[in-house]
């Protein structure tokens, strides 16, 4: 399997984002958006997928961080996408449960070129701190829409929104690394009976 990885710079009114992605690494990030809770949940989702990520974000924080939460996930979505390429020799599919203390979420992941969220999550608090929790789905939609991907998230219980929304990013995680291992069964094809996982 050659090198997986890929860099995206994108730049708008709004937003100036660079992130570039190693799928096959160990979990190293350098992360700065100037949202402090967003770059915690990124750094979670790089460590628990393995993937590296390095993302500088800026925007326009003086308005909210919604375009800046956005469209990081609009630019990761792309760079895990290009970094795929033709998505041969991939497991494709994981589903996943984790527990986080006293809240348990799942998430089932189709690396299948062809982009749906399903989210079944709430939060019981519009805020964690300063940080919108309805942000959380706009994430995963982005990340969904522009990677590719078919992403089913679903929190079954939990009390403390942080926990909550952390395990949302852990659980991705984890779904992505197990459905973007190599599988050394079939290490050249691409697991669909059509032949192409592009949409």
């Amino acid at each position: 399997m050659p090198p997986r990885s890929a860099e995206i710079s994108r730049k708008t009114k709004e937003t100036e984002i660079s992130v570039s992605v190693h799928v096959d690494g160990t979990g190293k990030s350098d992360i700065s958006t100037g949202v402090g809770f967003f770059d915690h949940m990124l750094d979670q989702l790089s460590r628990h997928s393995l993937i590296d990520m390095t993302i500088e974000a800026k925007g326009d924080l003086h308005i909210d961080d919604h375009h800046t939460v956005e469209d990081t996930g609009i630019a990761i979505g792309q760079a895990l996408s290009k970094a795929l390429g033709e998505r041969r020799g991939i497991m494709r599919f994981a589903s996943i449960e984790l527990a986080m203390d006293e809240t348990l979420t799942r998430a089932a992941i189709d690396v299948s070129g062809r982009p749906f969220l399903v989210w079944n999550v709430s939060f019981s608090s519009p805020k964690i701190g300063t940080f919108d929790t309805e942000l959380v789905r706009e994430f995963f939609q982005a990340l969904a829409q522009n990677a590719g991907i078919t992403l089913h998230v679903t929190n079954h219980y939990g009390a403390n929104n942080h926990h909550i929304a952390e395990t949302c990013f852990k659980v991705v995680a984890r779904a992505l690394r197990v459905a973007l291992e190599p599988d050394p069964r079939q290490p050249d094809a691409v697991p669909s009976t059509k032949g192409s996982l592009k949409g």
